[in-house]
């Protein structure tokens, strides 16, 4: 299907597309290309015989269940202060198929496993606890913050003490990168130390990021390094609160290990400060788990991943559909494929770049995972590309929505063997959905963002397409541009009053196209029949005031890699609110114009 056809049979939009072309690959996202559907079935294969992993607990009695039912009441299950107190859920995830090798060294392949078990390697040096994230523990793994003094914490969070009823794993998987199949990947210096069930039935898997090598570390060390890891901490939470689709962090640890690194694959070598962060997710699987499984005709495995994931991680769907495997599995995808362009749309909104949308990194719960190479937008470029590893500008801002349709296109063809073959091309449609359903999104968060609680789509996709080409052409901050409107009366923009402070908008103001939308914004606002009050507040909740760009992380990394973890927990703290002015973030600068150095930042896959 051409961009034109899709174009008019959707919005009949080409002049305004003509108008801003950026809006091409922000609103409309994917043009649909053929898949490469075969009628081919991998062939199933035999489950390698497992060996024993834990041992079983004692049998229940009824007094057992009472008092286990009574303490894990919400009402009355209290906030663990020692890690004496706290424990992992059983282990599930160990029930699938396991590497029977036990020894820990670097394999090319690992044939017919979901997962390896391994050890974290601990760390040398003592280490050091940059921030914990107080809300994470007590809202999701229901321990007191001040658990954090028992003297067993760090040495958890940073891989250095496993406790008792952990498995450590690493998970293999494969994946496109930039494009291309890259075969076997998985955790590569990552450690999965087992799931948590909390008080509210929340199912969450604890994840160790940087705590040594495993199976699956190709020629890398295992390790992570202080500056990528300040940034994964604080941009997984930055995401949280700005209502972004996310993985979480629990904690940040650093050592004076040294970790040697080429930032910039230059052959400029440097020694590094080692970190750990604990992250938390639903589930870490991704399209990649599936994939090197069906590439591999590894069949009996796949299907157990398939049902696993189903019967964890989307029961809903299992009640939904009891009687029919082929029917969940199809709601399974047309579920992933809904979540993941609402994932990318709110990506769009708040200005986020990934910087690596390789399948090995899109999750099956369609949150952000694997804070690497990112970047949110300043000015406002829509081919803005964040990661300098990105030579082809594959992954760059407004690409986003359409490679994260290739990505689900190879999602689909991963799936295929589970399914009954007659039922197969049934996968087609939800991809066939996924522009309308992103396009639905991303006009209904953008009508929010411009003050609207009605959408009329040709007519707010028309003002969106002068705001943000007035933007692009004069190099306006696309936060602080809407953040700007949000705060001036219509009055105001309408007598063009704009405060100095206002200095996104400030760029635009006798902009051509920023003009034409003016000539418009004031009547389509009062079709709202709204005041101008409610007007800003509603923008206001809508458009952040601040954001994790990257001269504010810069600052952090540099100062804790000073051992001054002030402004690591500074940003924490702000961004947990980042639609409300802080007194400590304006004196900070927060909302303030990026510094003339920040132009010369570069972020790069070397972590």
């Amino acid at each position: 299907m051409s961009l034109g056809t899709v174009v008019r049979k959707h919005f009949l939009l080409l002049p305004l597309l003509l108008l801003c072309p950026s809006l091409v690959g922000l609103f409309l996202g994917p043009v649909f290309a053929a898949s490469p559907w075969s009628n081919g079935r991998p062939s199933s294969t035999s489950t390698p015989l497992l060996r024993p992993r834990h041992t079983c607990p004692p049998a229940l009695t009824l007094d057992s269940v009472m008092k286990r039912y009574i303490s894990c009441s919400p009402a009355i299950m209290s906030l663990k202060k020692q890690l004496s107190e706290w424990s992992f859920a059983d282990p599930k995830l160990a029930s699938l198929p396991l590497d029977p090798e036990l020894d820990n060294y670097v394999r090319r392949f690992v044939p017919k496993a979901i997962f390896s078990q391994c050890q974290p390697t601990p760390m040398k040096t003592p280490r050091k606890l940059v921030a914990i994230n107080e809300e994470v523990l007590k809202n999701i793994l229901d321990m007191d913050p001040e658990i954090k003094q028992d003297p067993d914490f760090v040495d958890f969070v940073s891989g250095n003490k496993v406790l008792t009823g952990s498995i450590p794993m690493a998970h293999r998987y494969g994946g496109h990168q930039f494009g291309s199949w890259a075969d076997q990947l998985g955790d590569g210096r990552a450690h999965l130390l087992g799931e948590y069930i909390n008080k509210l039935g929340e199912r969450w898997e604890l994840q160790l990021k940087g705590s040594g090598r495993t199976p699956y570390s190709r020629f890398g060390d295992g390790r992570a390094v202080l500056r990528s890891s300040v940034r994964e901490f604080l941009c997984s939470e930055a995401m949280f609160y700005l209502g972004v689709p996310t993985s979480r962090a629990a904690s940040l640890i650093v050592t004076d290990d040294p970790i040697p690194r080429d930032m910039f694959y230059d052959g400029n070598m440097k020694l590094e400060r080692g970190a750990v962060v604990l992250r938390l997710a639903p589930t870490w699987f991704r399209f990649g788990s599936f994939q090197i499984l069906a590439k591999h005709h590894e069949q009996d495995e796949l299907n157990a991943l398939v049902d696993f994931v189903l019967q964890e991680n989307f029961p809903q769907i299992v009640r939904s559909h009891p009687d029919s495997r082929d029917d969940q599995i199809l709601a399974l995808f047309r579920t992933v494929c809904q979540d993941t362009a609402n994932m990318v749309a709110h990506w769009m909104a708040v200005g986020f770049a990934h910087g690596v949308m390789n399948t090995d990194n899109m999750s099956i719960k369609s949150i952000t995972i694997d804070y690497g190479p990112y970047g949110f937008l300043d000015e406002y470029d829509p081919h803005y590309i964040p990661n300098s590893s990105d030579d082809m500008g594959r992954y760059d801002f407004q690409n986003q929505p359409t490679v994260a349709l290739w990505n689900l296109q190879q999602l689909a063809l991963a799936l295929k063997s589970a399914l009954s073959e007659s039922r197969r091309e049934e996968l087609t449609k939800p991809l066939e959905e996924y522009a309308k359903n992103y396009q639905k999104i991303f006009l209904d968060i953008f009508a929010r963002k411009l003050g609207f609680q009605t959408i009329k789509t040709s007519e707010d996709m028309e003002l969106l397409a002068y705001l943000l080409k007035s933007l692009e052409l004069k190099n306006a901050d696309f936060t602080q541009s809407f953040r700007d409107l949000s705060e001036i009366s219509l009055a105001d923009l309408v007598a063009k009053k704009i405060p100095e402070n206002a200095w996104g908008l400030k760029k635009v103001l006798d902009e051509e196209h920023f003009q034409k939308f003016m000539d418009k914004y004031p009547a389509r606002l009062e079709e709202e029949n709204t005041t101008d009050e409610e007007r800003m507040t509603r923008m206001q909740a809508a458009n952040p005031r601040y954001i994790l760009r990257n001269w504010l992380a810069q600052r952090a990394i540099e100062m804790a890699e000073k051992d001054d973890f002030s402004e690591v927990e500074k940003l924490l703290r702000v961004l947990k609110k980042p639609y409300t002015i802080q007194k400590e973030a304006e004196e900070s600068g927060y909302a303030q114009p990026p510094p003339k150095w920040s132009k010369q930042l570069r972020v790069s896959c070397s972590s």
